[in-house]
């Protein structure tokens, strides 16, 4: 086999990976019980291993999903044997392990998509802190890897593996059910499983490491999660309506917020005939669908902001005065520096980049924004547009130093460079 197969089968497998794993994992935690939810991962794993290496020789099967899973399954079935308490639970397993040639369960891809939906109200038990229910989501049916979810939380790969240790055996010891609650339950977990589902898309959009800004199938992923949550009675409500209209606005644009080159652009450089309008008009429809009913949530406010982007023209006729109303109240739900950094671009839009540099400067806790890129980039844009090329260029030269990804670093380097230009002799 040459280099090039290997790379294929070796893309094939991280495609899975990303794609087939949540579902395995979900599946094989539905046969042998919540107690062997680390057994569910740790096969599913070791069948991805297996297929990397038996496929390289003999190339991928026809029906590759259904291979790991058959491998994943056998590999449980051979550990559980040795359990003494098998033969009370065996009558069981082989029944739900008669699987058709497909390799899905009885019920096909329904029940899998419940599968699914418990597995997620299991990992956003109210037992777990909110943080360690998000990190459980991404790892267990999302198939991030822990360095991937310290990234996401800003922390530690050591702090994100042993919070996920905790929680499973906190899990197992709790004997969590396997199954979607109802009632008051099920009121306490769904915002779990939504802000799991928020982090996930927020990863995609907006990768924290690597060679692409976008990680798309990260962001699809996240979007095929609430809209299973969303046809399902569980999940049928305003809030997840909400999400779901804030991930396709978001998605919509992904045509055109790279060039072909993979370099960055801004909102008002972006070509909005690219942006996919299937997804635009599916995530107005959600967007009307969440007005229903008395709740907002942070998830109506910031796809109501999306939307201001998306419905406009051109960047110049974007009503940046409702922008900017809607980050007011957008606010007194979330008082993150993020945000209040976010909302200071809207104030700039609308008053001018002086007022935007006085709403950075009166952001408190300012300290937790030394680590983002971001922060010195609005800067240096401010700067810029008060034709102030050398402080521009001190903040371009800091956000590149903290940018993580390719895309991120080439754009700002543009940016720096173009400042420096400015800057008298």
């Amino acid at each position: 086999m040459n280099l090039g197969e290997a790379k294929d089968v070796s893309l094939v497998v991280e495609h899975l990976f990303r794609h087939e794993s949540g579902k395995m994992v979900a599946t094989l935690t539905r046969i042998f019980g919540i107690e062997h939810m680390s057994l569910a991962e740790d096969v599913v794993q070791e069948a991805l291993e297996r297929a990397l290496r038996t496929w390289s020789f003999y190339g991928v099967p026809e029906n590759a999903s259904a291979w790991l899973m058959r491998v994943a399954r056998n590999r449980a079935l051979d550990v559980v044997r040795r359990e003494k308490s098998f033969r009370e639970k065996e009558p069981e397993i082989v029944r739900q392990m008669e699987e058709p040639a497909s390799g899905l369960p009885p019920g096909g891809e329904e029940e899998i998509s419940d599968d699914r939906l418990r597995m997620m109200f299991v990992c956003c038990h109210p037992l777990l802190p909110e943080d360690v229910q998000a990190a459980l989501v991404l790892k267990t049916l999302c198939g991030f890897s822990a360095t991937e979810i310290s990234r996401a939380f800003l922390t530690t790969e050591a702090a994100v593996a042993k919070r996920l240790t905790r929680a499973k055996q906190k899990i197992r010891e709790a004997r969590v059910p396997f199954e979607i609650p109802t009632g008051e339950e099920l009121a306490r977990r769904l915002e779990g499983v939504l802000q799991s589902l928020y982090l996930l898309f927020n990863e995609g959009y907006k990768a924290s490491s690597g060679e692409k800004l976008v990680r798309e199938e990260t962001c699809f992923e996240a979007i095929r999660l609430a809209s299973l949550l969303a046809e399902h009675p569980a999940g049928n409500c305003p809030k997840t309506h909400a999400l779901l209209a804030l991930m396709l606005l978001n998605a919509a644009r992904f045509p055109a917020r790279v060039d072909g080159h993979g370099n960055l652009l801004l909102l008002q450089e972006q070509d909005r005939a690219r942006w996919d309008q299937q997804r635009l008009v599916s995530g107005l429809y959600h967007l009307a669908r969440s007005a229903t009913g008395d709740e907002i949530s942070t998830y109506h406010l910031q796809a109501g902001i999306v939307a201001c982007h998306c419905v406009a023209q051109d960047f110049d006729s974007t009503d940046w005065k409702n922008i900017l109303s809607l980050y007011d109240r957008l606010l007194d739900f979330d008082h993150s520096p993020v945000v209040a950094l976010n909302r200071a671009v809207a104030v700039a839009n609308v008053h001018g980049p002086k007022a935007g540099l006085e709403a950075v400067a009166a952001i408190p806790d300012q300290e937790t924004l030394e680590s983002y890129y971001l922060y010195y980039a609005v800067l240096g844009e401010f700067e810029s547009r008060m034709n102030e090329p050398l402080a521009a260029a001190g903040y371009f030269r800091k956000s590149l130093q903290l940018a993580q990804t390719t895309s991120e670093r080439q754009f700002l380097s543009k940016r720096f460079q173009r400042c420096e230009e400015q800057i008298p002799a």
